[in-house]
């Protein structure tokens, strides 16, 4: 099979774990038989810099042509100007909205040779293996009135959290379909003690879940969340949550599995069901980390396991998808580990050497 994909590198460690998931791709495409027209792109801060907006009309139209989206990261302090007119965060919520991709799975898996690389207990930790579904493209990131203004007693700030109905609808029916493939089990999180847009949240949840007499449906304030994640990790299985809530919890958990630079992501532009193929882009939920930039020591285990749900959702190949988790697997167990997830007695690798481990493991299947 031939798969288009336009991969935009980005900044900071972007271009070098990018290059690591693209040589365990192509490695997959050699085992499985398989082809890609490779289109390579900018965005953020590199698009600042040479095109000066944060990312192109040309390139969003490139995306929209093609069959899925590998991103880096964006940012870093030479674009961190607050009064900067161009931020390189405008391009990736711009693809978001442009591309239509409304649901964010972020799944957070503690791998049992890792658990001793966190600072939370291991018998707490161990097992704990769930998925959030974020809603990515409403909400306090893109809510109108949204602007700062001067006054005579001094600056104001506004940012405006909205919800539609048609908007819960769709990202809580994400979080169903997904329970009824794993345990049948949804927590919906929000603040409906307080926010206006949390309480219809509940509303349209309970409606929702009508559809689904077979999954239990669980409310959960995003506080009660917060705290349930650290203490008792595998009370979850999927968790859908609005945009903001979605984007604190889940780099929250990420310390669950050791690491941001474990933990993949896709954001789709539909709703995942029965295998069938969905536009996405992938991406590791770490940022561009500018002080590991060149030095061959970011992790890109999450940018390689973000390949694999490009596979699974947006190509249709699940057992690809699991060759290379599983191969991620293997490569930990055989104690490779990059600096941010080293432990003493193990194999300290580089982002390089970690890419070409793992993609070995593919070739020698």
């Amino acid at each position: 099979m031939q798969f288009n994909l336009t991969v935009l590198p980005g900044d900071g460690v972007g271009p070098e774990v990018t290059g690591e998931a693209i040589k365990v791709l192509q490695e997959v495409g050699k085992r499985y038989g398989h082809d890609y027209n490779l289109n390579y792109r900018l965005v953020g801060g590199a698009a600042i810099d040479e095109e000066g907006v944060a990312i192109s009309k040309d390139t969003i139209k490139q995306c929209k042509g093609c069959d899925a989206v590998l991103l880096g990261a964006v940012g870093g302090p030479k674009w961190d100007d607050p009064l900067a007119k161009v931020r390189p965060e405008d391009g990736l919520l711009l693809l978001r909205k442009e591309l239509g991709l409304f649901a964010n799975l972020r799944p957070v898996k503690v791998s049992p040779v890792l658990v001793d690389s966190t600072n939370l207990k291991p018998e707490v930790i161990e097992g704990a293996d769930f998925i959030f579904v974020r809603e990515l493209t409403g909400g306090l990131y893109f809510g109108r009135p949204k602007r700062r203004w001067q006054t005579s007693r001094g600056r104001r700030a506004v940012d405006s959290m909205s919800y539609s109905e048609q908007e819960i609808e769709r990202i809580v029916r994400v979080g169903f379909e997904l329970a009824r493939g794993r345990q049948n089990k949804l927590v919906s999180v929000d603040k409906a003690n307080v926010l206006e847009s949390s309480r219809l949240w509940r509303q349209v949840a309970v409606e929702v879940a009508e559809d689904y007499p077979d999954v239990a449906l669980e409310h959960m304030l995003v506080d009660a969340c917060s705290m349930r994640l650290i203490q008792n990790p595998r009370y979850f299985d999927v968790l859908v949550t609005e945009n903001t809530f979605g984007d604190i919890l889940t780099d929250e958990a990420s310390m669950l599995a050791g690491s941001m630079g474990m933990l993949p992501s896709a954001s789709l532009a539909g709703v995942p069901k029965g295998g069938s193929r969905i536009f996405g882009l992938y991406e590791p939920i770490h940022g561009s980390a500018p002080r590991r930039a060149g030095l061959n020591m970011a992790n890109p285990i999450a940018t390689i396991l973000s390949v694999a749900m490009m596979l699974r959702y947006s190509f249709g190949l699940e057992g690809e998808a699991r060759a290379v988790e599983v191969a991620v697997d293997e490569v930990l167990q055989e104690g490779y580990r990059t600096y941010d997830i080293m432990d003493e007695g193990k194999k300290e690798v580089g982002t390089k050497e970690m890419g070409d481990v793992i993609a070995g493991r593919l070739e020698a299947k």
